[in-house]
């Protein structure tokens, strides 16, 4: 089906994407907190998310702590619009 988007299959990942679609960036933990996902599930999703050009990771010390910041790409924004797009014409129950 034309741009839908196999790694946003997963919930988390679409969750992450569609977060990261309405703010500039998003912090590690908040990410975490929204999808429920533990800190291995969640790395691995930003991982493959990163690995795929859908977003970019960004690493900083903060009050003494090592942090991570996602923010989606300009290819991660195309491909997230024409996924959403892929399943609203599912939804008005057409295939195209």
């Amino acid at each position: 089906m034309a741009g839908f988007e196999p790694l946003l299959q997963a919930p988390a990942r679409l969750q992450v994407a569609a977060v990261l679609a309405n703010v500039d960036e998003a912090e590690f933990a908040r990410l975490k907190a929204i999808t429920g996902a533990s800190d291995s599930v969640m790395s691995k999703h930003l991982s493959a998310l990163a690995d795929a050009g859908l977003i970019k990771l960004r690493k900083a010390s903060s009050e003494g702590r090592q942090r991570t910041w996602a923010s989606l790409s300009r290819d991660g924004r195309k491909r997230f619009d024409q996924h959403v797009a892929a399943l609203q014409r599912i939804v008005a129950g057409g295939a195209e």
